[in-house]
């Protein structure tokens, strides 16, 4: 292929650098004391071990924590997900923690794509909706513009289940 021929999106990243802001709050329920939510995702440089948390804000009982070094990726076969997260009311990143046995969630996973988040909710991960940064939104739209193609949704024609097929059914 020629430099002409080059095609829409090949120069697009394949990943995406983001940190993960969990914020810790009091909890109005009697049996936790805290509550937790993810509140942000941030495009980022290159940066260390997503298990180590780092204080960024405290106010009061209140403290939010940057957990940097995640990988956002984007695969062709997802891209319907990625179109339908895009045209939605409220586009979302969707942040994949594990629960610690004390009620704390540890990010390990940033997706786009509503429906890996879902596979991982049935699997009783915790799943944190948090709005899309320009960035990433306009990354994504590029690579769904570069690698979606709809397919037409077809009536499928049912079979007449009262016909017998190839030979007498109710014939006694």
């Amino acid at each position: 292929m020629s430099a002409s021929q080059k095609r829409i999106g090949d120069d697009l990243p394949r990943e995406f650098s983001l940190s993960v802001i969990m914020q810790k709050s009091p909890s109005a329920n009697r049996w936790q004391s805290f509550q937790w939510e993810a509140v942000g995702v941030l495009a980022a440089a290159k940066a260390a071990n997503p298990q180590h948390a780092e204080m960024i804000y405290q106010q009061q009982e209140t403290s939010r924590y940057l957990h940097a070094g995640f990988k956002l990726r984007l695969h062709e076969d997802e891209c319907e997900s990625y179109y339908h997260n895009l045209l939605s009311a409220n586009p979302c990143c969707y942040v994949v923690a594990d629960m610690s046995d004390d009620g704390t969630p540890t990010p390990f996973m940033v997706s786009f794509s509503f429906d890996e988040a879902h596979a991982y909710l049935e699997g009783d991960e915790a799943i944190y909706a948090v709005p899309v940064p320009a960035e990433i939104y306009q990354w994504a739209e590029a690579f769904v513009l570069a690698h979606y193609v709809p397919t037409k949704r077809s009536k499928r024609k049912r079979a007449d289940w009262r016909k017998p097929e190839g030979g007498s059914h109710g014939a006694r």
